[in-house]
This record gives structure tokens, sequence and C-alpha cells, in this order.
């Protein structure tokens, strides 16, 4: 048994995904979730480095603004933005108008537009973990703030001249790109992540224990 709950539906989740409509749909169909490719892994990054400090529901609830004020995160094209555009985004209601962060994500694309296709992808994924080595959570203090994994992610990416990703926001970005499976034992959606893709390799000498200072959340956890 695990501290799964029941939503309206009869089916157990994660107890962070009750609170509202829009967690339900995002812990059933898009959290732990496998993701690939460039600009969409691009998109996530920036993303948990716009929730520091904030909660998930914010960002969540903003998502179609930030794609739209950040040409649906393409690296090639947000590599391009000029000062105009920075300051475009400082006065759009529509997303976090956080000048560091929004300087931090066309910091990143230009940063990204020279690597080569598939690179961030293939490195991110080279962070994941054999699932073998994690038992399933049965509590949300179960689940882990931050990792070896995500610690070495979060220097490599640092060393590459990527900002604003942080042992925790990189953990998140594991956790929300389908990298980990922290859904608990007995979530519904546990186990609908693929397998480990072929040649990702993982790093670190495996997973912390969970850190006493980690909140017990009602929605994912802040990134830092």
């Amino acid at each position: 048994m695990s501290d799964a709950l029941k939503g309206a539906d009869g089916a157990l989740r994660c107890p962070w995904a009750l609170s509202t409509d829009d967690y339900v749909a995002y812990h059933d169909e898009e959290w732990g979730r496998p993701v690939h490719g460039d600009d969409a892994l691009y998109e996530r990054l920036c993303l948990e480095a716009f929730q520091s400090g904030l909660s998930w529901i914010t960002i969540l609830r903003r998502r179609e603004g930030f794609r739209a004020a950040f040409a649906a995160f393409k690296i090639a094209d947000v590599a391009t933005f000029t000062a105009v555009d920075k300051e475009r985004l400082l006065a759009d209601t529509g997303i976090i108008r956080n000048r560091a962060k929004i300087e931090a994500t066309v910091a990143n694309a230009r940063v990204l537009v020279d690597w080569a296709p598939g690179e961030l992808d293939e490195l991110i994924w080279s962070f994941a973990p054999d699932p073998a080595t994690r038992p399933a959570p049965k509590s949300l203090s179960d689940v882990p703030a931050v990792t070896d994994e995500s610690t070495a992610l979060s220097k490599t990416l640092k060393k590459r001249g990527i900002r604003f990703v942080g042992p925790t926001t990189a953990y998140a970005l594991m956790q929300a790109c389908g990298l980990v499976d922290d859904h608990l034992a007995d979530c519904a959606s546990r186990g609908t992540r693929q397998s480990r893709p072929e040649g990702a390799l993982s790093r670190g000498a495996g997973n912390r224990a969970p850190s006493p200072h980690r909140r017990s959340p009602s929605e994912p956890p802040e990134a830092s």
C-alpha cells in the first residue's frame, strides 16, 4: 500500500495531482512520461527554471502564453531574440516576467543552437538511472528532491554554458520528462514510462536519501 489517493473517477493517484483538474490532466497524461527532442526538452528545461520559487500550477496555467512568447520554444528561433524581444517579454502578462529567467532562456538557446542535432536529448537522457535501482515510493517523503544523477546533470549542463539549472531543477526535469518514475507505488500512472533508452548510461553513485527538509507537497516540488 502507498499514500496514493482515489480521485473522483476512483483511480488512485499521487496526492498532489488531486488539487485541481489541471493537475489531474498533467499527472495522468504528461508527468513521468518520456520526452524526447531537443526543442521539447529545451521547453521543459525553461519552464522548470521559470518555476523556481513558484508553484508548478502557476507555470502550467501559463504554458500556452510561454509558448506564444518564446516562439514555441524552437531553439533556433529563440537564439535570434534581441534586446527588443527581451523588453517585449518583460511586458508580457502571459508569462512570468522575471528578467534573470528571461535572459537565461535566451542565453541558453544561443548556446544550444550550436550543439549538434539530438545532442541535448542524448546528454539529458544519459543521466537516466537504471529503474531497477529505484524502488517504487510509497509516500511523498520517499521521493527525493535531489539525486546524485540530477547533481551531475546540473554540473554538466552548467559546464556547457546552460544557466538556471540547479540540482533541484534538474531533478524536476528528470521527473517531468520520464527519466525517473516517481509516481507512488499504487498510483494508476506508475509504470507508464518507457524503459531506459538503449545506450543511456547512469551517472553518479545512485539516489541520495530523501531530504528531510523537503516540504510535503500538494503539487510537484518547487525547483531551484
